[in-house]
């Protein structure tokens, strides 16, 4: 007969907090990063300078021709597809933890930005997206003048 240890933090109790973390996060409008990978969309970071707002996304082993980009209003869309591993008679998998298939990941920009002005680059399974801010909403020094 085996003694196991029993481990408060893993199995039933980690479960349940990740379902309060996920209750909480959809309550408060929040987009947990920790479990997206269970919902097949990438990983994001979202940076803003006083000129633009800055969209890195990763998207390993995918080709820039599997990803769109549209923009909607406030909201920048990004679609594609990841390609699964192709199976081989003579290869047999122990773990696969990297997601495949379609997803489309909708964010939020914090700013107004110029349509026309956008660019998008990919390299070494970044994707990064500049959308530069319309010129309203950019920071204007206002000069004083004295009398």
């Amino acid at each position: 007969m085996d003694i196991t240890k029993w481990d408060p933090f893993g199995g039933e109790l980690s479960s349940f907090r990740r379902q309060m973390d996920r209750l909480f996060d959809s309550f408060f409008g929040r987009e947990p990063s920790l479990w997206s990978r269970e919902r097949n969309i990438p990983l994001i970071d979202v940076m803003e300078t006083a000129e633009e707002v800055v969209i890195k996304a990763e998207l390993p082993d995918m080709d820039e021709k599997e990803v769109s980009l549209s923009l909607s209003g406030d909201n920048l869309i990004i679609k594609g597809e990841r390609k699964g591993e192709k199976e081989e008679k003579d290869k047999r998998f122990h773990r696969m933890e990297r997601w495949c298939g379609g997803f489309e990941r909708v964010v939020v920009l914090p700013v107004s930005v110029d349509q026309e002005k956008i660019s998008a680059q990919y390299k070494k399974g970044v994707l990064e997206i500049h959308l530069p801010k319309k010129p309203e909403v950019k920071p204007r020094h206002i000069p004083i003048t004295v009398k």
